[in-house]
C-alpha cells in the first residue's frame, strides 16, 4: 500500500486518522483497491505505518459507516461491492446526506455516526491523543484473573481497589475521604443522574449553568425537574444572577463545572467559589460538582468538595475526559450516609457497573506512564489553545475566555452570523461535513446570540476555516 502518505505532525491540519481514511478513500477512487480487495487488518496496518492500532481502527470504523469498507468477522476488512467514494477532494461519500441538529442526533445519533470527518464540535479527544499502549497493557492486566471473580455483579459500590484509588488521589486537591466515601458508576453523567433522582423530587427547582451541560439540561428535564438558568461568566458564575435566582425560587440543587467548564472553557475563581458556597449555605441548596476535566488543568483551581466538605456538596467526576470517554467510570464521592441511598438509586437503575471496566481504569491508574500521557495531552491542548486562538482572532471572532488549557473555546463570529444565530451556521457547516456545536444546546432557555462551541484539537483542519471564510462568519 504505497499509496498511503502520512507525517507525525498533522498534515494540513489533518489528523493521522484523517489521513489514513482519505489516502484510502482515493485509492478506492482511482481504483488503486477495487471492489472486494482486502486491505491490511489494523494490526498489520499499524506495524506498517508505525502507527496506534486505535488510530487505524478509528479510519477503518469511519470508512466502514461511509460505505467504503466492508467489515466481517474472519474476513477482515475489505472494499465495499459498491464503495459510495466519489471525488476523495470532498470530506463525504457520493450519496452522503448531513443529518439533522437537534436533541436526537446531539444526544444519541452523533455517538454513533462516523460519516462526518471534521468534529469541531464534539466534547472528546481525538482516538490518536489515546495513550494506546497504557489502555492495551491494562486490559491485558485486567483480563488476567480468574474467572470465578466474574461470575456475579460485583459490589453495589464498584471495584475497591479503584475506590481507594479515587479517594488517594483526591487527597492531592484536599479533599480528605476514603474509599466509603466513593461510589462507582458508569461515567459522570450517570452519576448526575443517580444523585438528582436521590436528592431531588419531578417538580422540583434546580438551577443550571447558562450556557450548561447540554446533556444535562436534557437529563433533568426528562426527570421532571425545573430548571431556572445561572449564567456564566470568566470568572465562574455570575453571583448576582445565583442570588437572584435563590432569592426568588426555592433551588433545590446547583449543578455546575468548576473547572474547564463545558462549553465555555473556564474556571471558577477563588473568590467565586467561596461565594459560590455561602449562598448555598445561605440558601440551603446542595451543590453538584461535576469535575471531569480536571485532570487537563495543567496548574490548580477550586475544588468546592475540598472546600466544604462532602455534607454540602456532592462530587462528581470521571475518566472520560483523561482515559477514554469508551472505557464508561465515573464516580460519585458523598457522606457514607448520603452514598447508601445514592448506591440504592444506582442498583434500582441498572445494577452493578462493569467490574472488568473499573479493574482496567484501576490498572491505568496504577501506571507510571498514565501521569506522564495527561501531561502530554495538556501541552499538546495548550499549543492547540494558542493556534486556534490565533485563527478565531484572524477571522474576527470573539472569544468569551482564553483558558490556554481544557477541549474547549467559546466563540462566536461577528457580522450577519451573529443576527442569525449559531444554529444556522452549524445547520451550513454540516452540509460541509463539519460539526458545530450551536449555543442553543447549552442554554436552558434556548437562547441564541451565536456562540459556538469549539473543541481546539479539532479546529487545526483546513476545511473548518475555509467554510467560515467561505460563507463569511469572520466578518
Amino acid at each position: 500500500m504505497d499509496f498511503i502518505r502520512l507525517t507525525r505532525r498533522h498534515a494540513d491540519g489533518l489528523s493521522l486518522v484523517d489521513q489514513i481514511a482519505q489516502s484510502i478513500s482515493q485509492a478506492v477512487f482511482e481504483q488503486v483497491l477495487r471492489p472486494g480487495m482486502a486491505v491490511p487488518s489494523v494490526r498489520q496496518f499499524a506495524r506498517m505505518y508505525d502507527v496506534s492500532t486505535f488510530t487505524v481502527s478509528a479510519a477503518y470504523q469511519r470508512l466502514v459507516a461511509q460505505g467504503v469498507l466492508t467489515a466481517r468477522t474472519g474476513s477482515g476488512y475489505r472494499v465495499a461491492p459498491r464503495a459510495r467514494t466519489t471525488v476523495p477532494a470532498s470530506t463525504q461519500p457520493q450519496g452522503w446526506k448531513p443529518p439533522q441538529i437537534g436533541e436526537s442526533w446531539l444526544l444519541a445519533d452523533i455517538f454513533a455516526d462516523h460519516s462526518i470527518p471534521i468534529k469541531a464540535g464534539c466534547g472528546w479527544l481525538p482516538a490518536d491523543w489515546m495513550n494506546e499502549a497504557g489502555v492495551l497493557q491494562a486490559i491485558r492486566q485486567a483480563s488476567q484473573i480468574r474467572s470465578g471473580q466474574l461470575s456475579g455483579y460485583g459490589h453495589p459500590y464498584g471495584y475497591f481497589p479503584l475506590r481507594e484509588q479515587v479517594a488517594a488521589s483526591l487527597e492531592h486537591h484536599g479533599l480528605a475521604v476514603d474509599a466509603d466515601h466513593v461510589l462507582l458508576c458508569q461515567g459522570a453523567t450517570q452519576g448526575m443522574d443517580i444523585v438528582a433522582r436521590s436528592l431531588l423530587r419531578p417538580g422540583d427547582t434546580v438551577a443550571v449553568e447558562s450556557p450548561g451541560y447540554a446533556n444535562l439540561l436534557l437529563s433533568l428535564r426528562l426527570a421532571g425537574f425545573k430548571l431556572v438558568g445561572v449564567e456564566r461568566n470568566r470568572d465562574g458564575l455570575c453571583l448576582e444572577s445565583l442570588q437572584r435566582a435563590a432569592s426568588r425560587h426555592h433551588v433545590k440543587a446547583l449543578f455546575l463545572n468548576p473547572v474547564l467548564q463545558n462549553p465555555t472553557g473556564t474556571s471558577l475563581s477563588m473568590a467565586n467559589a467561596f461565594r459560590i458556597l455561602q449562598l448555598a449555605e445561605q440558601h440551603d441548596f446542595w451543590i453538584v460538582e461535576d469535575d471531569v476535566s480536571r485532570d487537563l488543568l495543567p496548574g490548580n483551581a477550586p475544588m468546592l468538595a475540598a472546600l466544604a466538605g462532602a455534607k454540602r456538596v456532592v462530587y462528581v467526576s470521571g475518566f472520560s475526559k483523561s482515559i477514554t470517554p469508551s472505557m464508561r467510570v465515573g464516580y460519585i464521592v458523598a457522606e457514607p450516609d448520603l452514598l447508601r441511598v445514592f448506591a440504592k438509586t444506582k442498583m434500582a437503575l441498572g445494577l452493578t457497573t462493569p467490574e472488568l471496566m473499573e479493574r482496567t481504569v484501576h490498572q491505568i491508574l496504577r501506571q507510571g506512564r498514565h501521569r506522564r500521557h495527561l501531561q502530554n495531552v495538556q501541552d499538546r491542548l495548550r499549543q492547540a489553545h494558542d493556534e486556534v486562538g490565533e485563527k478565531f482572532a484572524q477571522h474576527g471572532f470573539d472569544i468569551f475566555s482564553e483558558p490556554r488549557a481544557g477541549l474547549f473555546l467559546w466563540a462566536r463570529p461577528a457580522g450577519q452570523w451573529r443576527e442569525q444565530g449559531s444554529a444556522r451556521l452549524a445547520h451550513l457547516a454540516l452540509q460541509d461535513g463539519i460539526w458545530l456545536a450551536p449555543q442553543t444546546y447549552f442554554h436552558p432557555d434556548g437562547a441564541d446570540e451565536g456562540w459556538l462551541r469549539f473543541n481546539v484539537a479539532y479546529c487545526r483542519h483546513p476545511a473548518l476555516w475555509q467554510f467560515i471564510r467561505r460563507v463569511g462568519a469572520g466578518r
